[in-house]
């Protein structure tokens, strides 16, 4: 296989092979990662594939704000709605209840699903042409260092892998704080590229109620 490396602002043969299937690196603000449609079980499996990943590990989905959200998850809470009118796009992912169409094999069998709008205007404008939300982890192999550039994502993946979109370097360079939101009060389970004091103070400026 030859990796195609997209260095301009087309993402059309991108999210052609997205809906083929296939697997793109991608960037975000906060790491590089490795994308597939996340309705398609068996292009997220080729994921796990490539990556060496447990498969007990869950994976996020990328999109493009809680319109995206509402189609993938239930029982959205209004901190999920305060939490994204603040910090997305940018390096905050939010679990919530996920809806039936979100594989199983995306949340490792759980009820549960991480959702994220990453802070890049070419993953944005991908998700947006292929039509589906992106599982994506980070770009590297499972227990290695995550990738900031798509030269070191290419060293790993380069042939195994039907993409590659080169976004410049991560501004971030960590990964993305996660916060559960799916049962009970909010609880940070990863810190990350959002503190946690920001994520406090936007909570408790919410309206009461």
């Amino acid at each position: 296989m030859k990796t195609l490396l997209i260095t301009d602002s087309d993402m059309a043969p991108a999210a052609e092979i997205i809906r083929g299937g296939g697997l793109v690196a991608v960037p975000t603000e906060t790491v590089y990662g490795l994308a597939a449609n996340g309705l398609d079980g068996a292009a997220v499996q080729r994921i796990y594939d490539v990556k060496n990943r447990p498969e007990t590990k869950p994976i996020s989905l990328l999109v493009t704000g809680m319109a995206d959200v509402e189609k993938f998850c239930a029982d959205i809470p209004d901190a999920a709605y305060a939490l994204a009118g603040r910090f997305w796009p940018g390096p905050l992912t939010m679990v919530l209840k996920k809806r039936d169409n979100v594989p199983d094999i995306v949340t490792a069998g759980g009820a549960t699903v991480g959702v994220r709008c990453p802070d890049h205007q070419k993953t944005l404008e991908l998700i947006r042409l292929a039509g589906v939300p992106l599982a994506a982890p980070s770009a590297n192999l499972s227990g290695a260092p995550s990738p900031k550039n798509v030269d070191d994502v290419l060293k790993v993946f380069n042939g195994k892998i039907a993409c590659a979109v080169d976004g410049g370097q991560c501004t971030v360079g960590i990964e993305s704080t996660i916060v559960d939101l799916a049962d009970g009060p909010p609880k940070i389970l990863r810190q990350g590229g959002l503190a946690r004091a920001a994520i406090e103070a936007a909570l408790s400026a919410r309206p009461e109620g």
